[in-house]
């Protein structure tokens, strides 16, 4: 070991090393903790394992689920959390491609075999290690042992379901037609429902626009419409999202199509069949029944949901955590269908399920005898080039839906999507100068002094895109704030109960007047949103809120005094983001109010503040908080990538950093230019920013990546 670094050889070293990693903020205390626990825990640990267990520790805070040391010694520097936004380069601690010089994957492994620490499989170590691959190829993977369950139990469940069939209708081409137009070209959306209605397990993903919401609606009536045939009853159907603004939006959706669906081919009691079919959308926390400041869920292995059926959407965002729980909690004869854009942001927690669950989608990868039966079952044929005659289990049930009908052909958002998601920089450059209607680039430099004015005039005005379509900034907002605000002396005003939520009472008074106005700026404010890739530094959530802020009161659209106020101060026109569930106020991560000024009812001319929620329950009711009342908050005028996951808006303006992050990566640039419905902004900072991203992919470490020990055929 003499030609190692010292700290590989000696604890206090190691120790030492990692209190500088700490400091620097390359590295959390809680990971340099738990290095220390297992040190108290075995004084005669050796300082290789510490610092594997420190690593693993640390790679659960950036969505891996284990460490990978073939990985780590490849690629050392990706091990940390390297550079920290706003990090200088005086005084650098060693890095760990330092640290790690000419040690051996061997080595490495040789210095796990510590049975108090270490264990292979089941048993009570803290640490899990698996070695994986064949022959020269063999990898040591280390796991924290609850991720390590977490894993195995998410694995043991689906693979039990990939070996139970499921009971189907008798004739599928019937209710296909009429749930489906018959169309010349292949319907991606007929035959993810077929495949899905096949299975007690499926996955449908695909981008925005491409039908994922309405053939899970045509899916519910096709397993509907058979229950009541054969069973007389109902399906008990739960539909579930991650987050509440995910959920609310699903519900919104499903319920619009529940409402459309022509059923009258499909049911002889179509209003019947209509009203089975469930449009009530929850978060899955609320599904499972979680307690606050615990772990621990109502519903699990031993008290499961009363449901024949779930569906969840966004199923990008479940982190293993929660994926292991919901499938703890799922009835053993419960059909399961997952729904997501496998291409999005995984889950800020660790894990990717739906991406790995996905990773062969691309090239569907169906058996002959799973494309026979589609062909039997939907009337089409599959493409040779998605048929497999060494297809996997999982394979057979998972359906990527191809056809965008919302980006076509003229579409530059959808052009340039495809091109990031493809990973070609030199497309996605032509695509945002080509002068796409709907698309525009804004290039700002450090050392133009019109920057300012630049950023400016986006965040209040918007931007004038082609064809003279003026995409909105936030002054939108404000505006019918302003505008339409009653008359101070309108009848009635929300009166606040103990909780500082609206009484409606009495749905004849007044109240309604300023629930109209609330509804009016909230659905203005979703006309514009800024997402930016970090939450530090000028590029940041941070700096950004702040800098808009300032805009927006010296343009007079916020008044003059806020421009110098705290980022905790609350102003008439303040939007604001739920950061953590409130169950108490009703309120989920991801909510977003604006804050309002209503007639105070203590003082005929005065007013007071109260933020408006839309309600999360299909309903168009405002749900009126008192400021006071909301703890986890921060002002959303500037928001990351990540929490816009499940949003839409109008128009959205995506801000790239000014220099090269870790973070920033061609999933995160797809996600943000997805968020844009009408027009997409992209705002750069630093020349090769956007390339560099494009050609950076996110894999996270996990065993679900699609060995074929796993869902063997």
């Amino acid at each position: 070991m003499s030609q190692h670094h010292p700290a590989l050889s000696d604890r206090g070293t190691l120790l030492a090393l990692l209190d500088r990693w700490v400091t620097r903020g390359w590295l959390k205390e809680l990971d340099r903790t738990f290095a220390e626990f297992l040190v108290q825990e075995c004084p005669d640990a050796p300082p290789l394992l510490l610092l594997a267990a420190a690593l693993t520790s640390h790679q659960l805070g950036r969505g891996h689920l284990c460490l990978d040391l073939a990985e780590t010694l490849n690629v050392p520097d990706l091990a940390l959390s390297l550079p920290p936004e706003g990090d200088g380069l005086e005084d650098l601690p060693p890095l760990p491609s330092q640290v790690l010089a000419e040690l051996s994957t061997d080595e490495w492994a040789a210095a796990l075999a510590h049975p108090q620490l270490v264990g292979h499989g089941h048993g009570v170590t803290p640490l899990v290690a698996e070695s994986v691959g064949h022959d020269a190829n063999i990898t040591t993977r280390l796991y924290l042992r609850r991720y390590w369950q977490h894993e195995q139990d998410i694995r043991h469940s689906i693979s039990a379901r990939l070996e139970t069939a499921a009971s189907n209708p008798d004739d599928f081409a019937t209710p296909l037609d009429a749930l489906f137009p018959r169309a010349t070209d292949i319907d991606w959306q007929r035959q993810a429902c077929a495949l899905a209605a096949r299975s007690p397990f499926a996955v449908i993903t695909g981008g925005p626009g491409t039908g994922k919401t309405t053939t899970v609606v045509k899916l519910l009536a096709l397993l509907q419409s058979h229950a009541l045939k054969q069973a007389g009853r109902a399906l008990r159907i739960r539909l579930a999202a991650p987050t509440g603004k995910a959920a609310a939006r699903l519900n919104a959706s499903i319920a619009a199509q529940v409402e459309n669906l022509m059923l009258d081919g499909l049911s002889e009691d179509p209003q019947r069949l209509r009203d089975a079919i469930p449009s009530e959308v929850v978060t899955l926390h609320r599904l499972l029944g979680s307690r606050p400041d615990t772990r621990r869920l109502q519903h699990n292995a031993q008290s499961p949901l009363a449901l024949d059926m779930l569906v969840v959407d966004e199923a990008s965002m479940v982190d293993v955590e929660m994926m292991a729980a919901l499938l703890k909690a799922l009835p053993n004869q419960a059909r399961l269908v997952l729904l997501g854009d496998k291409d999005q942001l995984a889950s800020v927690e660790a894990g990717a399920v739906l991406g790995d669950l996905c990773r062969r989608a691309e090239g569907g990868h169906y058996l002959p005898e799973t494309a026979a039966w589609l062909r039997t079952a939907t009337g089409q044929s599959l493409p040779n080039d998605v048929i497999d005659a060494n297809g996997l289990n999982l394979d057979q049930v998972v359906m990527m839906l191809r056809v965008s009908h919302r980006f076509d052909a003229s579409s530059g958002i959808g052009q340039l999507a495809k091109a990031v998601n493809a990973g070609a920089p030199d497309a996605a450059r032509r695509i945002l100068n080509q002068g796409f209607p709907d698309l525009v680039g804004l290039s700002l430099s450090a050392d133009d002094a019109t920057t300012g004015k630049r950023l400016e005039q986006l965040v209040v005005e918007g931007s004038a895109h082609k064809a003279g379509n003026a995409a909105k900034g936030y002054r939108h907002y404000l505006d019918v704030m302003l505008r339409t605000r009653p008359a101070h002396q309108a009848a009635g005003t929300p009166d606040m109960n103990i909780d500082g939520n609206v009484s409606h009472s009495n749905a004849n008074d007044g109240n309604l007047v300023w629930d109209d106005w609330a509804r009016r700026v909230l659905h203005a404010h979703g006309s514009f949103q800024l997402l930016c890739a970090l939450r530090r530094g000028p590029w940041g959530v941070e700096g950004l809120n702040i800098r808009i802020r300032q805009a927006l009161s010296r343009s007079g659209w916020l008044p003059g005094w806020t421009a110098e106020v705290s980022e905790e101060t609350w102003y008439p026109g303040r939007p604001v983001l739920i950061t953590r569930n409130d169950y108490g106020l009703g309120l989920m991560n991801g909510d977003i109010g604006i804050t309002l000024a209503l007639p105070d009812p203590e003082h005929a001319r005065g007013t007071t503040l109260r933020v408006a929620f839309p309600a999360t329950d299909g309903s168009d009711r405002i749900r009126w908080v008192l400021p006071a009342r909301l703890r986890d908050v921060e002002t959303v005028f500037a928001m990351t990538v990540h929490k816009s996951q499940g949003s839409e808006f109008e128009h959205t303006a995506l801000v790239l950093p000014n220099a090269p992050n870790p973070i920033l990566t061609r999933e995160l640039v797809y996600t943000g230019i997805t968020r844009a419905r009408h027009w997409l902004t992209l705002v750069e900072n630093g020349h090769g920013i956007l390339d560099q991203a494009i050609t950076r992919r996110v894999i996270r470490a996990s065993g679900l990546n699609w060995e074929p020990s796993l869902f063997p055929s």
